[in-house]
């Protein structure tokens, strides 16, 4: 009797840490981005005369990926976040996106 329930325990055990494991690769988090940061990235494209994405249609929100169309740069420098090879950003509509740089996905705009 104790073999079957300590495999079920066992079993158990092994398929929560899985699905733990799955739910942090998967997971986004968009707090590390503020407003000054929206209006730093503005300011610095604006600067540096890079073209907005016009697309009336087109109505940036989190989770979806930017078509190929959209033209995408490396953050600035003056951008002191944890892991910065991980974003880019691109100015759709005259607002800024921050994507994901392996899945184009949005992971934060500013309205």
């Amino acid at each position: 009797m104790k073999n079957p329930l300590f495999s079920i325990a066992a079993a158990a055990a092994l398929l929560m840490t899985a699905g733990l494991a799955v739910a942090q690769t998967t997971t986004t988090t968009t707090s590390q981005w503020t407003n000054d940061q929206g209006k730093t990235f503005t300011e610095y494209s604006t600067s540096k005369k890079y073209n907005s994405f016009s697309d009336p249609t087109l109505k940036p929100t989190v989770g979806m990926v930017l078509p190929g169309t959209v033209t995408v740069y490396t953050l600035p420098e003056t951008m002191h976040i944890t892991t910065p090879d991980n974003y880019r950003y691109g100015i759709v509509n005259d607002r800024p996106v921050v994507i994901e740089t392996t899945t184009r996905k949005v992971v934060h705009s500013w309205d």
